[in-house]
């Protein structure tokens, strides 16, 4: 059934009933029944030859059509005229006013017509699309008069005024626009079901084909309908008032309806994202329709509720996802499988399905929920998994299983691209969810490393002891040749590790190798000068071989290590106590965690020091640290060198006073 023509008789009876309720007491005023506007306007055609092709005349009765149409605005403007010369009479003709009142309604019904057909015209060919808006314009045109003339007559004697007086136009419009608008919204959901076949819900269909019809009316507005009315009319606004109030109405229902958590995201992401940000914020739309006055799709509690069930159900399957990824990989393990090869080097996929389950969530979430710290709620489940992820690994690493090194290579790869994830995020992570994420990841991956370096460790304890031995003080015993000879047969084993990954393990095999350098210098007792110097020379030496090493294997990130060796190899070479004393104030700038005893130890190394050259030394270092630790980006090295054996030293040096 045709809406449009339904409306048309909707408001004729409107129209008739009106006037009889205004005019209880004058039952002279009998309306005459009045013609359809279609039958109005076909007697006023003028008749063609009816023998003209069908094209032919197609054409004629548009341009014939046009030319009636473009009449409505001085059609009203005519009738005002006769309205004021006939009540400008002592005693109107009664059948002069009964025919002027019919003139009146059938101007009503054709400029109803003219507006019922707004749409409809607008997505009709560009010829007829051009014609039916300027009957449009006309049409408003032909109201604003009306108007005007109602507000003549406000005031006027009863008697006086006539019977159909005030005639509402406005008013009548705006209630029209209104009845217009919900079967448009409601018909494009029942019938059109084009661009749909994605939507596996009928309440997703019937969202997503509302806001399409409400999105195209509303560019439809802006680009045509807007310029046939006058700016105080503010038609955009209306429209856009009308349409978000039917929207809400209908979202209303559905929400209170009990979706399913699939249709129950799909609402909220209409709610909170389609329709404010695509649509209200579309580049023809923005700034034009006054966002502030339509408030949200839902109220709160409504909204509120909607989004508690939706961030309930996607914490439930978050969290069931991640445990039953972790279960799977941990059962790979504990079977015997070996982690996949991908480009030469060992991968688990469980930190890529991870990422992508989060990652996400949170995409889906910043789209259907308003406030976004409550995606904590979210991440909350990914630092619970990586907290039981590192146990995990660390239960099945104390279980001495033969697969433990390919799959510790496969999860240090995990490590670094869950790492990279979590320090990329920004804002949907707490501060403190942040550290503590970090804090099981590198927790995670010392209890890898300890997989490679503590064998090492035992062997590199055993080749470091001959240092400072009469042998390598001349240069005779290559300690760290071989050293470095035993480690380069060891890497070979890593050569299925991932090459970022196996540089970061290099990167800790160097600085474990230093800090057992240094550890045996700082337990070494030298009598004379000559050893001091000696000794300082093979450290540089031996400094070279180390760096040289790590270089060549692709560890850049651990130089420093290097440097850190000759500056105390300085000291020791160094013989003059204020020349000692800025090389050590040097040092203790540059890695703010060499301490007190640190110093003491040092300078025990140093025979020819007096117990007041090792006082004054020690307190210019205090009175030049730096104060503000966080601004130096010295990597730690001294508080990994422990010397609980330096308080007896202090005691037997006399040095506490």
């Amino acid at each position: 059934m045709n809406v449009y023509k339904c409306k048309s008789n909707y408001f004729s009876q409107k129209i008739y009933s009106r006037g009889a309720e205004e005019n209880p007491d004058r039952e002279r005023w009998r309306f005459p029944k009045v013609m359809n506007p279609a039958k109005i306007w076909k007697n006023r055609r003028q008749q063609k030859n009816t023998d003209d092709a069908e094209d032919e005349l197609g054409c004629k009765e548009a341009l014939q059509q046009e030319e009636k149409e473009e009449q409505l605005e001085e059609i009203s403007r005519r009738l005002i005229n006769r309205e004021e010369q006939l009540f400008s009479q002592d005693s109107p003709s009664e059948e002069e006013e009964d025919q002027l009142q019919r003139d009146f309604e059938a101007l009503r019904l054709q400029i109803w017509m003219a507006v019922q057909n707004t749409f409809t015209s607008s997505s009709s060919c560009s010829s007829s699309s051009s014609v039916e808006l300027e009957v449009l314009r006309s049409a408003v045109a032909s109201i604003q008069q009306q108007e005007v003339q109602d507000r003549r007559w406000t005031g006027c004697l009863e008697g006086r005024v006539p019977v159909w007086r005030p005639l509402k136009c406005l008013s009548t419009h705006n209630t029209l626009l209104q009845n217009l608008v919900e079967p448009r919204l409601m018909e494009m959901a029942e019938e059109d079901s084009s661009g749909t076949d994605g939507l596996n819900s009928p309440l997703k269909r019937e969202v997503c084909l509302m806001g399409k019809r409400l999105k195209e009316d509303l560019l439809t507005v802006v680009r045509t309908v807007k310029d046939c009315y006058p700016p105080q009319m503010d038609i955009l606004n209306m429209y856009a008032g009308l349409y978000h109030q039917r929207f809400s109405a209908r979202l209303t229902e559905l929400a209170a309806s009990g979706p399913e958590p699939d249709d129950c995201s799909y609402l909220l992401l209409w709610i909170n994202h389609c329709y404010p940000r695509e649509i209200l914020k579309h580049e023809e739309l923005e700034g034009k329709i006054k966002t502030a006055c339509l408030g949200s799709l839902l109220l709160p509690e409504d909204l509120n509720r909607l989004e508690d069930q939706y961030l309930t159900h996607k914490e439930d399957k978050v969290k069931l996802w991640l445990k039953t990824a972790l279960k799977k990989e941990e059962g790979s393990w504990l079977s015997g499988s070996t982690p996949e090869l991908l480009d030469q080097y060992r991968f688990s996929p469980l930190a890529v399905d991870v990422i992508q389950v989060i990652d996400g969530s949170l995409t889906e979430f910043s789209c259907v929920i308003r406030d976004q710290t409550t995606a904590q709620r979210i991440t909350a489940h990914l630092e619970g998994f990586l907290t039981s992820y590192k146990k995990r690994v660390e239960e099945f690493v104390k279980g001495n299983h033969s697969n433990v090194l390919p799959v510790i290579k496969a999860h240090l790869v995990c490590e670094e691209q869950l790492r990279d994830y979590i320090t990329g995020q920004t804002g949907s992570l707490s501060e403190q969810q942040t550290s503590r994420c970090l804090d099981a990841l590198s927790a995670l991956k010392d209890c890898g490393y300890r997989c490679f370096t503590c064998p090492f460790h035992v062997q590199l304890k055993v080749c470091l002891s001959p240092l400072w031995t009469s042998p390598w003080l001349d240069g005779t015993l290559p300690v760290v040749d071989s050293l470095l000879d035993s480690l380069y047969q060891q890497l070979t084993d890593l050569a299925d590790l991932k090459p970022a990954c196996r540089q970061a393990l290099l990167c800790v095999l160097h600085q474990d190798v230093v800090l057992q350098y240094v550890k045996r210098m700082m337990k070494t007792k030298m009598k004379s000068r000559e050893q001091q110097v000696d000794g300082a020379q093979r450290m540089i030496e031996d400094a070279q071989k180390i760096n040289d090493f790590f270089k060549e294997e692709g560890c850049s990130g651990s130089l420093w290590l290097g440097e850190l060796l000759c500056s105390l190899a300085e000291i020791l070479r160094l013989q003059d106590p204020a020349s000692v004393q800025l090389e050590m104030v040097s040092v203790a700038r540059t890695f703010t965690d060499l301490s007190g005893a640190h110093v003491t130890a040092l300078l025990s190394l140093k025979t020819g020091l007096s117990a007041a050259d090792i006082r004054s030394i020690r307190r210019s270092v205090e009175e030049n640290r730096v104060l503000d630790v966080s601004t130096n980006q010295s990597p730690l090295f001294f508080s990994k060198v422990k010397v609980p054996w330096i308080n007896n030293k202090i005691s037997q040096m006399g040095l506490k006073a």
